[in-house]
């Protein structure tokens, strides 16, 4: 197993993919604190937004 460094982990977290899947899950997680969705809608983007990113971070590697 190779060992990654800190700053590839840094440059793996800032591509457009993971800097999406974190925007929606903030934006989704603030609209049900504001109970504009309920938390059945927010389990339900959630899991396709988590699906989305491991998913294709499974077929990366």
């Amino acid at each position: 197993m190779e060992k990654i460094t800190l700053q590839e982990r840094i440059e793996r977290l800032l591509s457009v993919k993971s800097l999406v899947t974190i925007i929606l899950t903030i934006v989704f997680s603030y609209l049900a604190i504001i109970q504009t969705i309920n938390a059945e809608q927010v389990m339900t983007i959630f899991t396709t937004i988590i699906a989305f990113y491991f998913g294709t971070q499974a077929t990366k590697e």
